[in-house]
C-alpha cells in the first residue's frame, strides 16, 4: 500500500529536485558574472539630488530654505512713431541666503534679438531649391539683421556712481565693489532704451503688429527690462543664456511701474491699476465698477466703437498708467488704441477676481464671445486642482499669431476672418491657446520653477491641468495631451527622441517632449496609476507646497509619493529619464476545460509525486487543455462534481456566502509579452459569450520579475470569446496589431478601397 505524502512533504520533495536539477545543470554550464541591479523598479536614488534642509527628502521646503527678493520701481515711456521703448528702473536686491555675492547676474533678454546674437548662428541652413522668389531672395539674403538689443545708457549704485558690468549676450555680470552680505541688501539703478521688434514679420514673444489698414500699432511688450537671474542652493547663479526657446528663471519681487503711451491707447499691465480715474473716462470707470459686481457675463468697459474712433485720432498728447504689483516674478504690458475691454466677476471660493480681456474689432465676435468666459473658466478649473487663485485679476490679450504668458496677463492667438466668420477649429485654438495661457499663472507665475532648465514642469504640468479646464468648458472639447495623442511621437525613430529630463534647447521636437508627453504622462498618472482621489491630493500638496517658491523635478517627484503613499519610482525613471516605449501584447492563449476524465498528464503528475493513482483519481478535478479535450461541449461545470460540492459543503457559513453560486468552468492561461521598454500598468478587458464584459487592471509591479512576459490564469464559468490588451488606449501603447485574441486581421488598402466603392 502507497503512504499518501502529507502537502508540505510535497512541497519539500518538488523544493528539493529543483534545487538538485539547478546545481546540475551548473556543473554543465559555465557561470555568468554578477550584474548591479538593473531592474525597472529599482529606485530612484542615483537620478535625484541627496535631499538637505531646503529641499526635503520629502518633497516639501525645508526648515533652512531660503530665496531672494527683488524689487523694481520703474518709469517706461513707449514711443508709438519710432516704435522705441525707453525704460529707467531702481532695483533693491535682497540677499536672502547665507552665501555672501561677489556679483549680481542681470538678464537682457532683448539681446537676442542684437545684431550680434549668436541665436542665427546655431540654426541649421540649407539651400532649399534652385531658385526663389524675390521676397524669399530679400528676406533671405539681403535683409540686415534687426537692430534690436538693449542700449544702457547706464548702470549706477544708489549714489549715482557708475559700476562695473561685463555683458555676455543676454546675461549681464554686475562687478560689486564689497560683497552683499547675507541678510542685506543692495540697491542700484539701470537706465536703457530698445527697438521693439515686429513680431509677425519677426515672430518673437512679444513686440508689435502693425495694421496698414488703419496705421496702428498693437503692442504686447515683455522681457523689456533688464531683470535679476535667480540664485539659490541648486544652482547657484542661474544665469543659461538665452538663446530663444527655453524660457525664464526669475525671482519674486515688488513692482511700481509707470507706463507712458500715447493719450489715446487704452493700457493694462501686471499689477493693480492705481490710477483708473485718471485713464478712463467717466463712462468707463463706472464700467468698470459694474462689471466688478458681475458674475455671470461679460460687461464692456471699452466699446467697439470706443476703440474704433481712437483708432482715427493718433494723439500727440500722452498719459501715464500706474500700476503696482506685489510678490510677482515678472510683468508684461499690453497697450493700443484699438483696444476693446471686457471684464466680469470671477467667484474664488468667496474672493472675487476679475477676467479681463482686451483685443481689437479683428477679434471680433470671437473674442467677445468667449475670451473672458474662458478666462474666468481657467481661474475656476484650476483652483479646484492646485490651490485659490492669489492674484486680483487675469488678462486674455489678442494678438496675432502668439501664445505666451506672464504674471496676470498674456497673450493669445485666434482670428476671425475679415467678415467675422471663424471655424470651429479657430474657436478651439483660440479656447486652447488661452486656457493654455491664462493657467500659466499656477506653472510658472506662483508654483515658481526654472523654465530655463526644465521646460516641462511648467509646460506639461500646465498642459495637463488644461486638458481638465478645456472638457469643464466645453465637454466635447478634443484636447491636446491625452495619452493616445503621444503614441505617434513615441514611435518615431529614436535619434530624434529625448528624454523629458533634458534642456529645452538640446530637444528636437519640443512641442511633444515638454507638453504633450508630459501631460500624457500626468494623465495616466491620474486615471490609471494612482486614481483621481490619490493623484488629486497629491498634486494639490505640491502646488500647495511650492506656491511663491522655486522647485525642482526632485522635489515634484518626491512629493507625489509622499503625500500618496505610492512607490512610483518606476514610472519616474521610464516616463521621464528615458526614450522607452509602451508596446504589450498576448503572446498566447491556452485553453482548459474541467473534466471527469483524468488525462495522461494528470496520471503522470500524480505518479511521479508518488502517490496511488486509482485511490487519489476521484479526489481531485482535472483539467484538460483544448487539444486534449477536442470537443469543448464535453466539458463539466464545476459544480457538476460531487466532490467540490461536498468540499463547500463542509465550509462554515462565513465562507459560503462569499463563494460563487456557480464555480467556473473554463479556464485560459494567457501570456503577455512586452517588446517595449517601458513598464506599466496591464489592462485586460475579458469578453463572454453572452456578450458581457469584464475588466482587470494589473499593477506595474506585475513585470517586476518578468520583465519581458508574465502569465496569468483567467477562469470563467462561460467561454471567452475575445481578449483585449488596454480597449481605451490609456497607456500610450505603440501598436495596437498584438492587443488582441483572436488576433485582428486589419483590411488591406485595396479591400478598403472596395468597400469604399461598394458603399
Amino acid at each position: 500500500m502507497t503512504r499518501k505524502l502529507p502537502y508540505f512533504m510535497l512541497i519539500f520533495l518538488c523544493a528539493t529536485l529543483f534545487t538538485y536539477g539547478q546545481e546540475q545543470q551548473s556543473e554543465k554550464k559555465e557561470r555568468k558574472p554578477g550584474h548591479i541591479n538593473v531592474s525597472k523598479f529599482r529606485q530612484l536614488k542615483q537620478e535625484l539630488p541627496t535631499p538637505n534642509s531646503q529641499h526635503t527628502a520629502s518633497g516639501a521646503p525645508g526648515y533652512e530654505y531660503t530665496q531672494q527678493q527683488v524689487d523694481y520701481v520703474m518709469n517706461i515711456r513707449l514711443d508709438d512713431n519710432t516704435q522705441k521703448l525707453y525704460g529707467d528702473e531702481v532695483i533693491t536686491y535682497h540677499n536672502n541666503s547665507k552665501d555672501a555675492l561677489d556679483y549680481l547676474w542681470v538678464q537682457l533678454d532683448q539681446n537676442v534679438r542684437a545684431p550680434d546674437s549668436k541665436t542665427p548662428d546655431i540654426r541649421q541652413t540649407k539651400m532649399r531649391g534652385n531658385y526663389r522668389a524675390p521676397k524669399s531672395f530679400t528676406q533671405t539674403h539681403l535683409k540686415k539683421p534687426f537692430n534690436g538689443g538693449f542700449h544702457l545708457d547706464y548702470v549706477k549704485d544708489s549714489n549715482d556712481k557708475p559700476l562695473s558690468y561685463t555683458v555676455n549676450s543676454t546675461m549681464m555680470r554686475v562687478n560689486l565693489d564689497k560683497p552683499i552680505a547675507p541678510g542685506s541688501q543692495f540697491v542700484f539703478k539701470i537706465k536703457w532704451w530698445y527697438q521693439i521688434n515686429n513680431h509677425v514679420t519677426n515672430r518673437a514673444r512679444s513686440g508689435f503688429e502693425h495694421f496698414s489698414k488703419d496705421g496702428n500699432n498693437l503692442y504686447v511688450i515683455a522681457q523689456f527690462y533688464p531683470r535679476l537671474a535667480v540664485y539659490n542652493n541648486v544652482e547657484g547663479w542661474q544665469n543659461m543664456q538665452f538663446w530663444g526657446r527655453s524660457e525664464f528663471a526669475l525671482e519674486f519681487g515688488n513692482f511700481t511701474v509707470n507706463i507712458t503711451v500715447p493719450a489715446d491707447h487704452i493700457l493694462n499691465a501686471t499689477g493693480k491699476l492705481l490710477n483708473a480715474k485718471e485713464v478712463l473716462t467717466k463712462e468707463q470707470y463706472k464700467r468698470l465698477q459694474t462689471a466688478k459686481k458681475t458674475f455671470d457675463k461679460p460687461v464692456v468697459i471699452v466699446t467697439q466703437a470706443e476703440a474704433e474712433a481712437a483708432e482715427k485720432g493718433h494723439a500727440k498728447k500722452t498719459k501715464t498708467w500706474k500700476f503696482y504689483a506685489e510678490n510677482v516674478r515678472d510683468i508684461g504690458i499690453a497697450t493700443s488704441r484699438k483696444f476693446i475691454w471686457d471684464a466680469m466677476a470671477v467667484d474664488i471660493n468667496g474672493r472675487t477676481v476679475m477676467a479681463y480681456s482686451l483685443y481689437p474689432k479683428e477679434g471680433n465676435p470671437l473674442w467677445g464671445e468667449h475670451s473672458t468666459r474662458v478666462v474666468a473658466n481657467t481661474l475656476k478649473v484650476y483652483s479646484k486642482y492646485t490651490f485659490d487663485y492669489p492674484y486680483h485679476k487675469a488678462i486674455s490679450v489678442h494678438s496675432k499669431n502668439q501664445g505666451m504668458e506672464y504674471p496676470q496677463i498674456c497673450w493669445n492667438f485666434g482670428r476671425p476672418n475679415e467678415d467675422g466668420t471663424y471655424s470651429d477649429r479657430t474657436k478651439n485654438g483660440m479656447i486652447g491657446v488661452i486656457t493654455h495661457e491664462v493657467g500659466h499663472n499656477f506653472f510658472p507665475m506662483i508654483v515658481n520653477s526654472d523654465e530655463r532648465q526644465w521646460t516641462w514642469m511648467d509646460e506639461g504640468l500646465n498642459s495637463f491641468v488644461q486638458i481638465q479646464a478645456e472638457l469643464e468648458y466645453e465637454p466635447n472639447y478634443h484636447p491636446r495631451g491625452l495619452p493616445k495623442d503621444i503614441v505617434r511621437y513615441m514611435s518615431i525613430d529614436q535619434d530624434y527622441l529625448s528624454p523629458i529630463m533634458t534642456q529645452g534647447d538640446h530637444v528636437y521636437n519640443f512641442g511633444a517632449n515638454a507638453y504633450a508627453k508630459p501631460a500624457a504622462g500626468l494623465t495616466m498618472l491620474r486615471n490609471t496609476i494612482m486614481g483621481p482621489e490619490l493623484f488629486d491630493y497629491a498634486f494639490r500638496t505640491y502646488a500647495k507646497r511650492w506656491m511663491f517658491k522655486h522647485p525642482t523635478p526632485a522635489d515634484f517627484f518626491r512629493t507625489m509619493e509622499d503625500a500618496s503613499a505610492m512607490d512610483l519610482d518606476w514610472f519616474w525613471r521610464g516616463w521621464f529619464y528615458t526614450t522607452d516605449y509602451n508596446d504589450m501584447g498576448i503572446k498566447q492563449v491556452k485553453k482548459y476545460y474541467l473534466t471527469d476524465q483524468p488525462t495522461e498528464k494528470a496520471k503522470a503528475e500524480i505518479v511521479k509525486y508518488g502517490l496511488n493513482f486509482d485511490e487519489y483519481k476521484n479526489k481531485v478535478l482535472y483539467f484538460a487543455s483544448e487539444e486534449e479535450i477536442g470537443d469543448p461541449s464535453k466539458a463539466k461545470k464545476a459544480t457538476d462534481f460531487t466532490i467540490l460540492k461536498d468540499y463547500l459543503e463542509g465550509l462554515p457559513e462565513s465562507e459560503k456566502k462569499n463563494l460563487k453560486k456557480e464555480a467556473p468552468s473554463y479556464f485560459y492561461e494567457v501570456t503577455f509579452d512586452k517588446p517595449g521598454g517601458l513598464v506599466l500598468p496591464l489592462i485586460v478587458e475579458l469578453t463572454y459569450e453572452d456578450g458581457s464584459k469584464e475588466r482587470k487592471m494589473f499593477p506595474a509591479e506585475i513585470w517586476s520579475k518578468h520583465d519581458r512576459e508574465v502569465t496569468k490564469v483567467f477562469s470563467a464559468s462561460q467561454q471567452i470569446t475575445n481578449i483585449t490588451i488596454d480597449p481605451d488606449f490609456e497607456t500610450a501603447d505603440i501598436d495596437t496589431s498584438n492587443n488582441s485574441w483572436p488576433k485582428k486581421t486589419e483590411n488591406s488598402q485595396f479591400d478598403k478601397f472596395k468597400s469604399k466603392l461598394k458603399n
